[in-house]
């Protein structure tokens, strides 16, 4: 391999590098971490892997019930799907206690508190947003996943579980794959409210996707899925060619990104069809909640302790 081979090589793992230096266990250091895995290293990948998170969460017949009941999906779907992204990336964009990221987490609080949502539900959802992007790097990812990748992802995806009020939280990443898989085994399992908020969530990301990618989005979403996802959303069988080249077209895609891509030197920045010009806390949220979600919460005075006095 001739030098400039060698110094395209170094410079691709340079985050890498960096992330190795880094103690997880630290604060600043594993947020550190999570914007180099997830916003300079492989933020397609982290996308792909929350966008099958998503759908997981549609295989617990009580999550996808309650969903297909706000018909969110349905009225102002893309406006959901950019502004569930949004919620994300201000947790990490100053790290997960920034005041940025505590006002966002308040603000989703706000939202969750109009329904009746178990915390055992909560748990699930939250292991699918940090083993849903794990897997997909692990199969389709450019590179393996550090270690310390995986401590900080964990420690920032339990904080910001802390910061939505979720208890007995694993705290590991093993913990959130065990969270899952057990959960999985338990509660997957086939409803009509299953598969319509599926075909509403596959229509949002087809006309959300670049033009090269909507022919044949909804079967490539479909082979992506495991057996036990696509039997739970009541989708159809796809064929082994179209699995088999799917899986080829990705591995392909990570080995180019791996020895011939140039490392990116800024972080990514999500686009949001919703908010073409930018977007403000107080516009997100279903548009229905709005009014009340930009009212200003009443602080109630701090409690006095007034000695009292026997007579």
């Amino acid at each position: 391999m001739g030098r400039l081979g060698r110094i395209g090589r170094r410079g691709r793992f340079d985050n890498l590098a960096e992330i190795r230096t880094l103690d997880p266990y630290d604060d600043a250091d594993r947020d550190r971490i999570v914007t180099l895995t997830a916003r300079y290293d492989m933020p397609w990948d982290y996308d792909q892997g929350t966008a099958i998170a998503f759908l997981r969460d549609y295989g617990v017949p009580s999550i996808a019930r309650l969903l297909d009941r706000t018909k969110q999906f349905e009225g102002d779907g893309i406006k959901r799907y950019d502004d569930t992204l949004i919620f994300q990336e201000e947790a990490v964009a100053d790290g997960v206690d920034s005041p940025r990221a505590k006002a966002a987490t308040e603000r989703l609080n706000r939202i969750h508190g109009h329904y009746s949502i178990p915390n055992h539900e909560f748990q699930y959802v939250l292991a699918t947003t940090i083993v849903g992007p794990v897997r997909w790097i692990e199969r389709y990812g450019w590179r393996r996943l550090d270690p310390a990748e995986l401590v900080a992802l964990a420690r920032y995806v339990t904080r910001f579980g802390e910061l939505m009020n979720i208890t007995g939280l694993p705290g590991t990443y093993e913990g959130y794959e065990k969270l899952l898989d057990d959960y999985e085994r338990e509660h997957f399992a086939f409803d009509p409210a299953n598969r319509r908020v599926t075909e509403a969530t596959i229509r949002i990301g087809r006309a959300t996707a670049p033009w090269y990618l909507k022919l044949g989005f909804r079967r490539v979403t479909i082979a992506l899925m495991d057996e036990p996802l696509r039997e739970a959303l009541g989708m159809e069988a796809q064929p082994r060619w179209l699995k088999t080249a799917v899986h080829l077209g990705l591995r392909a895609r990570a080995l180019t990104l791996r020895h011939l891509a140039a490392p990116r030197r800024a972080p990514f920045e999500r686009t949001h069809p919703t908010y073409p010009n930018g977007y403000q806390l107080n516009q997100i949220g279903p548009a229905k909640m709005l009014d009340e979600l930009n009212k200003p919460t009443i602080t109630p005075p701090p409690a006095t302790n007034k000695e009292s006095t026997v007579a």
